[in-house]
């Protein structure tokens, strides 16, 4: 269920119905990370080496190597920072396109069922910005381990394969059920949901890839429960009216 579930994410990805929102995310991502460069580059010469010139009035023969240094030094950590804020970015800005792809999934793989109601801004913001907290925890954790083997990987996955597939599944979820019920099923079906996660912990792993991150999570947890629905037939998928 989980592998089958996992293929037909990745295959919506680049599927006609949901190509509108993954060239959107790349798209604004990339946007966003280009003027954050020139944004900070921009600020580092009018203002950080006039200050740094402050000091030596009369430049001595060092100070002309270590500024270049400097500023490679400088180029090297903006560009892995860059590189760290790319899934938190892709993340914030998937949030607000993510019921799309979810009723597209709905609407071309589960045509006899009915389709789930988009979350409310009241609803959907909340879990955007835990969306957000989410990958940034999960990164900064991996970031903080970086030096320590296997410990690192263990924790990179074990910490963001939880998190990310409780957000995402419950945001599935939501789009029949109230948030409790919502919760009761993600905590019913917990270790299924948990090793779904896993892959979306993989692939937030993966560079540049991990831009998508949140659409293919969306779609993978969208297919599990809607799997999980066939299954068990105490779940009713019945959404109330759509709510703005």
């Amino acid at each position: 269920m989980i592998v089958k579930a996992a293929r037909l994410a990745v295959a919506n990805l680049f599927a006609p119905e949901t190509r509108s929102a993954f060239w959107k995310v790349i798209g604004l991502t990339l946007l966003m990370l280009i003027g954050l460069w020139f944004l900070i580059t921009g600020t580092f010469s009018e203002f950080t080496l006039p200050w740094l010139a402050g000091f030596f009035p009369e430049m001595p023969e060092w100070a002309g190597v270590a500024g270049f240094l400097f500023a490679i030094l400088a180029s090297i950590a903006l560009a892995f920072g860059l590189a760290f804020l790319i899934a938190p970015i892709s993340v914030l800005i998937a949030g607000f396109f993510l019921d799309d792809v979810a009723e597209a999934i709905e609407r071309d793989h589960y045509p006899g069922g009915p389709t789930g109601r988009a979350l409310s801004l009241r609803d959907s913001l909340p879990h955007t910005i835990k969306f957000l907290g989410v990958v940034i925890l999960g990164n900064l954790l991996a970031f903080s381990l970086l030096w320590v083997p296997v410990v690192n990987l263990v924790a990179f996955f074990t910490v963001n394969a939880y998190l990310l597939s409780r957000e995402f599944f419950e945001f599935a979820a939501m789009r029949y059920h109230s948030p409790e019920e919502a919760r009761q099923l993600r905590s019913r079906y917990g270790t299924t949901v948990f090793m779904a996660g896993l892959l979306v912990a993989g692939f937030l792993a993966i560079p540049l890839l991990n831009i998508l991150t949140p659409l293919f999570a969306a779609g993978l947890m969208v297919h599990l429960h809607q799997m999980i629905a066939q299954k068990d037939p105490e779940i009713s998928l019945q959404p109330g009216p759509a709510t703005t």
